[in-house]
This record gives structure tokens, sequence and C-alpha cells, in this order.
């Protein structure tokens, strides 16, 4: 007989997310619950959570990872999945947490986040393998405190699982851009709480290597345009987080 797995907790946070969430939900309804910690929508995603048998916690905003870490303290079980809205759980991730949590051997694993960016989704560059954890025993690991980029604590070594989780985010581009210059902000803001600063040649040499180590070494110019748009991007908010940096140190921000 084969053993009993491990109860199971998918953690999503949310706000405004009834467009995307519906799938999110599907994907993840092999899990023994599914909390959503919502931040106040207005578009009907709390009565959608609630159709797919979700328990909705409503709380107010964090920042990303507090709010990370409160959706998980809210789970029944310890074992926790962690995902976004806009983002689906693959048929063959599925069934590799299924296998693992029925014998853990690790107390954290990390999986691949294929993203889909200008209507494509990336296999190379900076936008693959995205290796992200989001499985973990929450008694061994924890969301950081970041306000933006964060990520989870885990004590011990993290396992790696086959399977994609599938970042499905339908945003425009004028909207991507708007939420990295929002990141960028938060980012330097942060850096610059934590005693941080910056040189004028990081403006150029951060941005530079960058596009050398994804756009060359990891084979980003095989994604086509999509591809490109998407490193040079990440170059320019490499150039205006250590620009805003450089302004916030000087006091003009």
């Amino acid at each position: 007989m084969p053993a009993a797995r491990q109860p199971l907790s998918a953690v999503i946070i949310t706000l405004n997310a009834a467009s995307q969430l519906e799938d999110c939900l599907k994907s993840v309804a092999f899990c023994d619950e599914i909390v959503v910690v919502d931040s106040g929508s207005t578009d009907g995603t709390q009565v959608l959570a609630e159709k797919y048998g979700a328990r909705v916690v409503t709380s107010e905003w964090r920042g990303f990872g507090p709010q990370k870490q409160f959706a998980v303290e809210q789970a029944a079980y310890d074992w926790v999945l962690c995902i976004d809205a806009d983002e689906r759980v693959s048929a063959q991730l599925q069934a590799s947490i299924a296998a693992t949590i029925a014998s853990p051997v690790c107390l954290a694993y990390r999986f691949p986040r294929c993203n889909r960016f200008m209507g494509r989704y990336l296999r190379h560059g900076e936008g693959y393998p995205d290796w992200s954890l989001r499985l973990f025993d929450r008694r061994h690991g924890r969301w950081s405190d970041d306000p933006v980029h964060e990520k989870v604590i885990a004590d011990g070594e993290v396992g790696i699982l086959a399977g994609d989780l599938m970042h499905d985010s339908a945003e425009t581009l004028d909207s991507y851009l708007a939420k990295q210059n929002r990141y960028t902000t938060l980012a330097a803001r942060d850096a610059v709480a934590r005693g941080k600063s910056a040189m004028a040649a990081q403006l150029v040499l951060s941005p530079l290597l960058r596009f050398i180590k994804f756009y060359v070494f990891r084979f980003g110019f095989l994604d086509g345009v999509p591809g490109l748009v998407h490193i040079l991007i990440g170059c320019g908010n490499s150039f205006v987080k250590y620009a805003k940096i450089i302004s916030f140190q000087a006091g003009k921000q």
C-alpha cells in the first residue's frame, strides 16, 4: 500500500485578480485546501475563489514578502505550495509535487517557472528556467521580509522537482513597464534603507553584463523578438534601479 502523503495547502495572495484567478485555482485543485488572502478586491475575486472551494481571508496589504508569509500562516497544513494568481501548476509539476510529498526527502523544493511574454513562453535567457522555491514545510522555511523580489528562506537542502510553473501573465507591455518602474523604486528604496550605495560605473556595467549573461551565454536570442525585448527591459531595470539609488542618496527624491 502506498504511503499516505503529507496534506498540502495551496496559498495565493490576490488583489483584483478575477480575470486570472480561475485557471490558477483549477491548477491547484489537487491540493487538500486552497487559501486565498485578499487585500481588498472589488472585481469579484473573493466570490470566484469561494466558488472553487477556497477559504478566503481578507487582510490589509503588507508588502509582498510579509503578505505571503501571513498567507502561509493561515494555512491548515504545514506543507504549503505558494503561487500567484497569474501562475498555473502544469500537469507534470502536479504529478511531481504529489509524488514528492508522499515521502519528502527535503524540507523545501524548487522548480522552473516558464514566463509568457508578448504572447510567447520564453525558454531561454532571463525568462527560463527562472527557478522558484514555492513548495516547503513552513516549520523550516519562511518568506523574506523584502517588499519586492521576495524569496523563501529555507533550512537545509532544497530539492528540485520536474515540471514547469507556468506564469501566464496577460498584462500589456505598457502595464508591464509600469510595474517594473514601481519595482525598481521599491528595490532602490530598500537598498538605501539597508545602507547600500551605488556608483556611476554600475549604471553602465550592470546592464551590459546582464545583457551578455542572459542574451548571449543563456541563449536569450533563441526566444526571438519577445526574448530581446524582455532582456532589454531587464537591462533597463538595472540602470534605473542604480540611478534611483544614486538619486535617493543625493536626497533628490
